[in-house]
């Protein structure tokens, strides 16, 4: 069953103009796993902002609870470059207050937008 789902959309530009005047903000808002790719390098600032997007679009499915930490929702990507969400602490026991045990994610950019796309999705245990 769908618990819920969560879009946002990211201006690269706008983002890019933020992570410029604070080059800091990358380590505050991600993990050093999900910032960076297979290779070592930095994703660039498309990929960043459409991990920012995630982000937000998690917690729009989450209901937007005060309290969730930035680094407690992960947006990785496996060998194959898929990206899925990684949860842990404040953003996983919303996950499970919200009795979701599946998610959904697709991660986009094209131009000036990134966007993410988020379903929260409520499984029983034994299914495939």
């Amino acid at each position: 069953m769908i618990v819920g789902v969560g879009i946002d959309v990211v201006s690269i530009q706008r983002f890019t103009g933020m992570l410029e005047r604070r080059p800091t903000i990358v380590e505050r808002l991600f993990t050093a796993e999900e910032s960076h790719r297979h290779d070592g390098r930095l994703h660039g600032p498309a990929s960043l902002a459409a991990r920012f997007a995630a982000k937000e679009a998690i917690a729009k499915v989450l209901g937007a609870p005060a309290g969730l930490a930035w680094h407690d929702c992960e947006v990785i990507s496996d060998e194959a470059g898929r990206p899925w969400p990684r949860l842990r602490g404040t953003v996983a026991a919303a996950s499970e207050r919200r009795g979701i045990t599946r998610w959904h994610l697709s991660l986009s950019h094209d131009g000036d937008s990134a966007i993410a796309q988020v379903v929260g999705e409520s499984v029983p245990v034994d299914s495939p």
